[in-house]
């Protein structure tokens, strides 16, 4: 395939053609502008022409029209010079003709009427265009006797033409220094222009050479949102990273107990129905473990250019699934969420903090679990998921979201729910999560969530609080 021009080769491009079509239909215009008053010059020297021989000419002593033999423009006693002239009387012959004309058949139009200068073009014998004017006037001879006279003078249409072709050839010539001139200008400006994006290009290679961590900010307005989203994309990354690998860190360290502990058991000389209880202990341990790590690793995280997700259909979908787990409750689900509040977030992150929750609440309501999400201005979203269970002892709350920790050990889960609840919000989206008793009983769950796109910080262990 072939490969695309650059940017500043399109910008140049384009440059060059709109200089080119303005440079060109402005030289047009000029040109033609040019050429109707050189045309209209022409006119009006043969204007002149023609009434410096009407002011020369005069009656003789027969009564006839005389014409002097030496006149005011030289060139109509020169032959060939390209002004011509001649005076014919009204049955159309020659009284008068210059010199210049001799030997040159020059074809004038048929005379016009009196008072009424005519303009023509025609050609002459030796086919020279030539622009002519006439104009008929009425002599008077003696009282009661008048003719009528035509004066004609012609000029060769090469004088206009030269002086065009001259006019023509500066102009195209100074057009062309300046647009030359005009398009190396505009290519310095260009590549002035697009110096910021040749050094994000730069500072991108260098990131992936490990030179630099990020892209600098001393960038123009128009480019410092892609750049600020590239450098988030890169913490990002970097942050998902970090996460992976305490997740796995956090993995090897917790199954070293258990391990070590099953390595105990199988080498010492306890009963078999003890060594049973303790495999299975250990085993149930490292599940736990296993489970927690690997849905901790598993949160995306706010990531930049996340698409944000619509907060009530999800809730609606996830309250939809915990009511089928706990239909033999008959436990009532009230949502109260705002069609159009949505979060910028990884829909598998919020169906597991949502669904966590539910489950969560669920497990402890005598009957109604109500969800419920508002916009916290400025910067802010909360979901609050309330049940009306029992609640748990103040002295409990400090420790029920750590790990493993249940209120009840004879309610069914591994105690994990919250936790991972926690380190989502807390960890991947820099939210808060809340856990207090109601004043009518029951247990109330408060996730802030920020309503701004955050880098995510690193991945640290759950914090104590909450239930599961």
């Amino acid at each position: 395939m072939r490969r695309p021009l650059s940017l500043h080769a399109r910008l140049l491009v384009a440059a060059g053609v709109v200089l080119t079509g303005f440079l060109g239909l402005t030289g047009a215009a000029l040109d033609r502008g040019f050429r109707q008053s050189a045309e209209a010059a022409a006119r009006d020297r043969l204007q002149a022409e023609l009434y410096l021989l009407l002011g020369a000419a005069d009656l003789d002593a027969d009564l006839g029209l005389s014409v002097p033999e030496v006149l005011p423009d030289a060139r109509l006693a020169t032959p060939g010079s390209g002004l011509y002239a001649e005076v014919v009387d009204g049955e159309g012959e020659v009284v008068w003709r210059s010199w210049s004309a001799l030997g040159l058949d020059v074809p004038f139009p048929a005379p016009p009427p009196p008072g009424h200068p005519e303009l023509r073009e025609t050609l002459s014998s030796d086919g020279a265009a030539l622009l002519t004017l006439s104009l008929g006037v009425v002599w008077e001879l003696a009282p009661g006797r008048d003719e009528r006279y035509t004066f004609r003078v012609a000029e060769s249409r090469a004088t206009l033409e030269a002086e065009v072709a001259r006019f023509r050839q500066s102009l195209w010539g100074w057009l062309a220094a300046a647009g030359l001139g005009l398009l190396a200008v505009q290519g310095l400006v260009l590549r002035w222009g697009l110096a910021p994006l040749r050094r994000v290009v730069h500072e991108v290679a260098a990131v992936e050479a490990g030179g630099q961590e990020g892209l600098g900010g001393d960038y123009p307005g128009e480019l410092r949102p892609l750049t600020d989203r590239l450098n988030a994309l890169l913490a990002h990354g970097r942050s998902q990273l970090e996460r992976h690998r305490n997740a796995l860190a956090d993995l090897a360290h917790s199954l070293k107990t258990p391990l070590a502990l099953l390595q105990g058991s199988l080498e010492g000389e306890a009963p078999a129905p003890e060594l049973r209880a303790s495999v299975r202990d250990q085993v149930e341990r490292m599940a736990t473990v296993v489970d927690y790590q690997l849905r901790r690793a598993a949160a995306t995280g706010r990531a930049p250019l996340t698409a944000s997700v619509a907060l009530a259909p999800l809730v609606r979908r996830v309250v939809a699934s915990v009511a089928k787990v706990h239909a033999a409750r008959a436990i009532s689900f009230q949502v109260e969420v705002p069609e159009d509040l949505r979060l910028a977030g990884d829909e598998g992150d919020l169906m597991e903090v949502v669904g966590n929750l539910l489950d969560n609440a669920a497990k402890w309501a005598r009957g109604r679990v109500r969800v419920s999400a508002r916009a916290n201005p400025p910067d802010a979203t909360q979901l609050t998921v309330e049940d009306d269970g029992p609640g748990i002892p103040a002295a409990e709350l400090p420790r029920i979201a750590t790990r493993g920790t249940r209120a009840d050990p004879g309610t069914p889960g591994q105690g994990i729910g919250l936790a991972v609840v926690r380190d989502i919000v807390e960890s991947a989206y820099g939210g808060q999560l809340e856990l207090a008793n109601r004043p009518g009983g029951g247990l109330e769950a408060r996730v802030r969530l920020p309503s701004i796109t955050r880098a995510s910080g690193s991945c640290d262990p759950p914090r104590p609080g909450g239930r599961t």
